[in-house]
């Protein structure tokens, strides 16, 4: 994916922009955007045999499976399994070519959806932080919040603040991009996705481009966000945190679900031969 999709997904799901710059679109009021009424007894997300080609090359093949609420899930593969096309599919960027996903009891793969205030129900954190280098952390994370869900200034202010101080960075609000870490950008990059309390949150590889010794941070500010009951679909190399962290654990391979249970049950009891020799190459999980 090239920084621009993915800033447009981004900016879709979080601050609603029309590109990298700042060219902002309303996609909808507050009411809007969020179901008047969630059904907590359907999954937060549910995938029924989504496929995705890329010409001759099949790239998601069936793929079913469920995420329910408060639940995280681990989606885990070698490179080419198709993690990242199958997030960009749930985020709307890619248009699956069979099957459908469901949030709660929306086909978001109906062409006829409003895919800005489908959007406005999922956050979205990408492996780049893609922060506007020109606004500060504090307008980073409140621009949705006004442009998008017609917030006030004061409300925005107030939820963006509480959000700062949960990850440590309200010293940091007037500051921008190039003057945080990796790390720190990350976790503004959270703070961002989680303004609006999407329903679902999509974690995309979000440590790969960090410093190792930056990781922690990271991860730890997930492990608060699971204590705390967020619902997560996070696609990850991160092996031993995956073992810790998730409820279950989807693995796939060649475009299709190898294995799909407990962290427990797929990374440490499964008897198939290939996902055992995957996960030898990660001691000490």
């Amino acid at each position: 994916m090239s920084d621009i999709d993915e800033t447009t997904a981004t900016a879709a799901s979080t601050v609603s922009a029309t590109s990298a710059e700042t060219s902002v679109a309303a996609a909808g009021s507050d009411s809007a955007a969020t179901p008047a009424a969630a059904d907590s007894s359907l999954p937060v997300l549910r995938l029924d045999q989504v496929r995705k080609s890329f010409g001759s090359a099949t790239v998601l093949n069936g793929i079913s499976f469920e995420v329910r609420e408060h639940e995280v899930v681990a989606l885990l593969g070698p490179s080419g399994s198709g993690k990242s096309t199958l997030m960009r599919c749930i985020n709307l960027l890619e248009r699956v070519d069979d099957g459908q996903i469901w949030l709660r009891d929306c086909d978001i793969t109906d062409p006829r959806v409003n895919q800005d205030r489908i959007r406005a129900r999922i956050g979205v954190v990408f492996q780049q932080f893609n922060l506007f280098p020109h606004m500060s952390v504090l307008k980073n994370v409140t621009l949705a919040a006004l442009k998008v869900l017609h917030w006030n200034k004061d409300r925005a202010n107030e939820r963006a603040f509480e959000l700062l101080d949960r990850i440590g960075m309200r010293s940091k609000a007037d500051a921008y991009p190039d003057q945080l870490s990796g790390g720190q950008q990350q976790r503004v990059a959270i703070a961002r996705a989680l303004m609006s309390d999407p329903e679902l949150l999509l974690l995309d590889e979000i440590t790969s481009a960090l410093d190792p010794m930056l990781v922690g941070e990271v991860l730890d500010m997930v492990s608060e966000l699971k204590q705390n009951g967020t619902t997560i679909l996070m696609a990850t190399h991160e092996m031993s945190f995956a073992h810790r962290a998730a409820d279950r654990v989807v693995l796939l391979r060649h475009g299709v679900i190898a294995q799909n249970g407990t962290p427990a049950q797929v990374m440490d009891e499964s008897q198939d031969p290939a996902t055992k020799e995957f996960f030898s190459h990660f001691r000490g999980l």
